[in-house]
């Protein structure tokens, strides 16, 4: 759904759950109306799981920050008590609340999909994603409650200087930019690999106004072996075109490594100004 609004490839797609861990922002138009789509990971209420628990902080705080709320439900599987966890905790926000009901693609699932209007939501589409289809309506909606205001400020946050943060997995990538925002914007664990989609984040601090792009972990090709590793540093990659500095992390504790040197080469082919970090 996120990529079908920004009509781009920006976001990991895969069958398996939990894939979307962070909130990430990307920029779309309609109707002449631009303005910041944030997709969020699944929410799973009261999970002891320490990704979902940190997933279900960011999506409160997503929740908070938007002006806009589009829940996006399944056709395919019904209504779960998930979905019901979710809409209780948005039934308590003061935002709108478009109840968007996905993978309804034929008349079958558009009779079946008619159970989640006992969730009470006021606002209703039916789309699939996947095709396009019914998601000119939810936009039309969207962008109604977008003021011009609110569209050139949106327009003009996109044209600010973005700095990449690089490195191989587990450098501390993720620390330095809560650190440098003063808040816990993106998850932070032990764990290699926790950082998979690049993390857009508006820095204006300091009289300082700047993109700062967390990304996921490059390891060597030869390390590589899922499809969810090899998807995180095409787009880390990508990230150094789309950035006009990259700032490469290094591990002080490891000291300077050749996959470190291959991270440079990256960064310098790019002609990226390029600070390394300890």
């Amino acid at each position: 759904m996120f990529n079908r609004l920004l009509e781009q490839r920006k976001a990991i797609v895969d069958d398996v759950s939990g894939v979307t861990r962070d909130r990430q922002y990307g920029v779309t138009d309609w109707n002449g109306k631009t303005f910041n789509v944030i997709d969020t990971g699944g929410f799973v209420h009261g999970s002891e799981d320490v990704f979902e628990k940190e997933i279900a902080k960011q999506v409160l705080v997503a929740v908070e920050e938007a002006n806009v709320i589009l829940f996006l439900v399944d056709a395919t599987t019904g209504m779960t008590s998930l979905d019901d966890a979710m809409a209780s905790v948005l039934r308590r926000s003061t935002k709108p609340v478009f109840l968007t009901v996905n993978k309804v693609d034929n008349n079958e699932r558009l009779l079946e999909a008619s159970e989640f209007y006992s969730l009470g939501f006021e606002h209703i589409f039916f789309i699939a994603s996947a095709s396009g289809s019914g998601t000119g309506e939810l936009l039309d909606a969207v962008a109604e409650l977008i003021t011009d205001d609110a569209s050139e400020e949106t327009k003009e946050m996109a044209a600010l200087p973005k700095f990449a943060i690089i490195g191989q997995p587990n450098t501390g990538k993720s620390s330095l930019l809560n650190a440098l925002v003063g808040e816990e914007r993106t998850i932070v664990s032990d764990i290699a690999g926790t950082t998979r989609d690049t993390i857009h984040t508006h820095y204006n601090l300091f009289q300082k106004e700047f993109i700062l792009i967390d990304t996921a972990g490059i390891r060597r090709k030869a390390k590589v072996h899922e499809d969810l590793e090899f998807y995180s540093v095409i787009r880390a990659i990508k990230a150094m075109d789309e950035a006009d500095v990259c700032l490469l992390l290094i591990d002080a504790e490891k000291g300077l490594a050749a996959q470190d040197l291959n991270i440079f080469s990256l960064a310098a082919k790019r002609k990226r100004c390029c600070g390394a970090g300890k």
